[in-house]
């Protein structure tokens, strides 16, 4: 129906005759002359409708409006000198239209489409369809596109092969809530969406597949934020016979050159790798912006010994945490500045945010300002400014609870300060996380449960301390972290049977519910499996990142809400009765108001 795309049109096709097919980003009636921005996705050409050129044509033209459909004929021009558009593709030429075809009419749109209005995302994701016509929604899935296409073709050219996994399998526990599916053929039993395909993937080493990859459909039944969906998209990668340091290095060239390739940025080599226990120790979180050049340093050994309870309580405390946080420069801070800082870092759980200001280091103590220097010796003010590396104009914050909880807001006040002080470096910082505990100890379940998934390997030199001491067993797992949103993760797995009871025995999963859930897997590892492991990006996250957009659900052609529905065709719904009757379900009555 045409013959060129409406971008791809430039000065090389002058004098030529086109047919171009779009919608009508905008027209303009100038007194005799009629203008038609035509638009696809390549981009947006203009039409102009002479009736001394074409009568017909320029009656037709008259006729359409916004968002019409059309399929135009007509020969490329030079535009005028001075009436050229530098900020489109085809701005120094124009086609004079020969003749136009209404392929279909439109009504008037519930938000322009042509201007670069803020509309609200309730309107947007309802009319997505509209949404995703305006240029720059439509970009990110371009660019999403160009991303899982260089990543297919790294991987095919490294040797591994693509194969689909199922997605109506075996609910399994030690993960996310299920989205889970009734069988019709087996009343009363339930197929489960799968959350990731990791032990569809682990018996493909078994069964020699050697290096496979994926890009698959997840699903997690999950309380939802701006970088989490209920389905959600991942590169999935399996391979065996290769250490973790072997595919460390070859997912740091993939990323490279996908970088390289689609954005034209050259990240750092190599990647910095980082254990677990410093991430958290400097940065509060184990997926730290490395942007960012405050640190948390740590202050419960100058405390012990205070009368400040404060500080002295959570010092001695082997689950508490005293740290310090200094922002240079940040002595000019208001007190409600202050204030407002002590309310963020509430919301992480912290009951206030003690600080001391430096305002002149040669006068010593009288040269600080604090509500808390009454409480603390010299000696330990000494020691504090000197660990801190503190300067005049500087100020410092103050964490003191339990550790998990001084990280968690600490991290994130060092996080809302680095963006408040203009104090985030430009670029990318790639950062390999490594060295994480094993396993963590669920409070309310009264047990341990796996930090990643209880298929992960224990750390070989650790491998004595899964019956001697969990606590401090580490695995041999691996997150990639980039500007401080985590994009990857993996491990090399448990490919021992003897091991994997242990950790499910640790996990408190009983042999016989071990069976009952993983015993196809159990079975496979007694067949000569070979030592593996593997890794699963987020492609959502990759994309928001790659394209700099602040949700996933604007990577996402057909995304949905913070509450799991979908404005668009809205699911979730009811469904009739005679469908449930045959699944052998009863639906009761929604509890919502």
């Amino acid at each position: 129906m045409r013959s060129h795309y409406c971008g791809a049109l430039s000065e090389a096709h002058i004098d030529q005759d086109v047919t171009l097919c779009g919608w009508v980003n905008r027209r303009r009636d100038h007194g005799g002359v009629i203008f038609v921005d035509l638009r696809d996705r390549e981009g947006i050409t203009q039409l102009v409708f002479n009736p001394e050129y074409s009568q017909e044509s320029f009656n037709q033209a008259n006729q359409v409006r916004s968002e019409y459909v059309l399929r135009v004929k007509g020969r490329v021009q030079r535009r005028p000198e001075g009436t050229e558009n530098p900020d489109l593709a085809t701005g120094q030429i124009e086609v004079w239209g020969q003749n136009i075809e209404v392929l279909n009419i439109s009504e008037t749109p519930p938000f322009p489409i042509d201007e670069k209005l803020e509309v609200g995302e309730d309107i947007r994701l309802r009319y997505r369809y509209l949404d995703l016509r305006r240029p720059e929604s439509f970009q990110r899935l371009r660019l999403r596109s160009a991303i899982t296409r260089q990543l297919r073709q790294f991987l095919d050219s490294q040797g591994f092969l693509d194969i689909d996994t199922p997605i109506l399998t075996k609910s399994t526990p030690e993960g996310a809530r299920d989205f889970l599916v009734p069988s019709r053929t087996h009343p009363g039993q339930f197929f489960a969406l799968p959350q990731s395909p990791q032990l569809f993937k682990q018996l493909l080493m078994v069964a020699g597949v050697d290096r496979y990859y994926q890009i698959a459909r997840c699903f997690r039944d999950e309380d939802l934020r701006a970088d989490r969906q209920p389905e959600f998209t991942q590169l999935d990668i399996e391979t065996s016979f290769l250490h973790e340091d072997g595919l460390m290095n070859l997912m740091e060239e993939m990323i490279r050159d996908l970088f390289t390739t689609v954005l034209g940025v050259d990240l750092q080599t190599p990647f910095t790798r980082m254990p677990y226990a410093e991430a958290i120790s400097h940065f509060g979180v184990d997926k730290p912006d490395l942007r960012i050049p405050l640190k948390l340093v740590e202050a419960g050994d100058l405390m012990k010994t205070v009368e400040f309870k404060v500080f002295a309580e959570p010092a001695k405390n082997d689950q508490g945490r005293v740290a310090v946080l200094r922002l240079p420069r940040g002595n000019k801070l208001s007190r409600k500045e202050i204030d407002d800082y002590t309310q963020f870092v509430a919301i992480h759980g912290a009951k206030g945010l003690a600080y001391i200001k430096v305002i002149n280091l040669s006068q010593g103590r009288a040269g600080l300002q604090s509500p808390i220097l009454k409480f603390l010796p010299n000696e330990v003010i000494d020691a504090i400014l000197e660990r801190t590396d503190a300067k005049e104009g500087d100020i410092l914050f103050f964490g003191a609870d339990k550790a998990a909880i001084v990280n968690e807001s600490l991290g994130a006040l060092r996080v809302k300060l680095g963006h408040d002080h203009g104090l985030v470096e430009s670029g990318w910082r790639p950062l390999w996380v490594i060295d994480f505990p094993m396993f963590e100890w669920d409070d309310k379940e009264n047990r341990w449960s796996a930090l990643h998934h209880p298929f992960t390997a224990p750390k070989e030199e650790d491998l004595a301390l899964l019956a001697q001491n969990p606590a401090v067993c580490r695995s041999r797992a691996y997150d990639l972290v980039l500007n401080g949103s985590e994009v990857g993760g993996g491990s090399m797995r448990i490919f021992q049977p003897q091991v994997q009871q242990q950790v499910f025995s640790l996990l408190g999963i009983k042999q016989e519910e071990a069976q009952d859930k993983f015993g196809f897997l159990l079975d496979a590892l007694k067949y000569g499996c070979p030592p593996h492991g593997g890794i699963a990006f987020g492609v959502d996250r990759l994309v928001m990142l790659m394209t700099g957009s602040t949700s996933i659900r604007e990577v996402i052609a057909f995304p949905k809400t913070q509450t799991a529905s979908c404005l668009l065709t809205g699911a979730p719904g009811s469904v009739a009765g005679s469908q449930l009757q045959e699944l052998g379900i009863k639906s009761s009555p929604s509890t919502s108001k």
